[in-house]
């Protein structure tokens, strides 16, 4: 079984998508970061990382997705409550990003998100615990 998740996203300005995300709370773990990568820490074994756009060709003969004009992923981050959801997008309209669409109410589950200054969608979901148990059983 796997035991760590790393989502690697191309990126037009490393410094100003750093400071993007740090500026909704991310860390970054420098023992994986250098002038063409960062490695953004989103949870225990979830990382994302963030790779200047020649960097990343390097690991694809296909071309990259423009974010802002196609969508290639949704990255969706589950939060502990309904107010970090709300949160989390306030931070990332305020540091420059928007959101795409409205929240999104299903009673059980209740979501948001946003897109990051390269066009990534970051979509942030709160699920009631109950509703919860039989995914991780």
């Amino acid at each position: 079984m796997h035991k760590h998740i790393f989502v690697n996203l191309p990126v037009k300005d490393l410094a100003r998508s750093r400071a993007f995300f740090t500026s909704l709370g991310f860390a970054f773990n420098p023992a994986f970061s250098n002038d063409d990568a960062a490695c953004m820490v989103i949870g225990e074994n979830i990382f994302a990382m963030l790779l200047v756009e020649r960097f990343f060709k390097g690991f694809t003969n296909k071309p990259i997705a423009d974010a802002r004009e196609a969508t290639e992923v949704l990255t969706c981050l589950s939060c502990e409550s309904r107010d970090e959801v709300d949160a989390l997008v306030a931070r990332a309209l305020a540091a420059g990003g928007r959101a795409p669409n409205p929240k999104q109410e299903h009673g059980f589950m209740y979501g948001h998100g946003f897109e990051d200054l390269d066009g990534h969608l970051w979509e942030l979901s709160w699920m009631d615990p109950a509703a919860m148990a039989p995914l991780v059983s």
